[in-house]
């Protein structure tokens, strides 16, 4: 191996978003603590990379964010319906950050990023 990473990836705790049932569950739990969606496509390579990133990137510390993941072409109508409940213009990938019952950020493409999340909710 050529390099070394300078510390090892933690990685992170993903739930699955699956259902519609479970939208309200989200609202709820971030009352409690700011819930994290991640929109991925799996059949995107854009989507992939900034997913790894996002991945490489997070650390528990000083991170109160919940995430769930969503694979919006197995969950369509489970995107389509966090974009209505949320009132945010779908794209892929994408973040929505859930505060209080309310999206209070959302970002796709390469704007994603763990520092700009994690400032959302300090």
């Amino acid at each position: 191996m050529f390099w070394k990473k300078s510390k090892p990836v933690e990685g992170v705790n993903w739930n699955l978003l699956t259902s519609e049932d479970q939208i309200q569950e989200l609202v709820e739990e971030s009352k409690e603590q700011p819930v994290l969606i991640y929109k991925h496509s799996t059949r995107c390579g854009i989507s992939s990379m900034v997913l790894d990133r996002l991945e490489r990137t997070w650390t528990s510390e000083d991170n109160p964010m919940k995430p769930y993941i969503l694979d919006l072409i197995s969950f369509r109508n489970v995107s389509n319906a966090v974009a209505q409940n949320f009132q945010v213009y779908h794209e892929s990938p994408q973040v929505i950050l859930l505060k209080d019952g309310k999206a209070i950020y959302d970002a796709s493409h390469m704007q994603v990023s763990f520092d700009a999340l994690k400032s959302q909710v300090q």
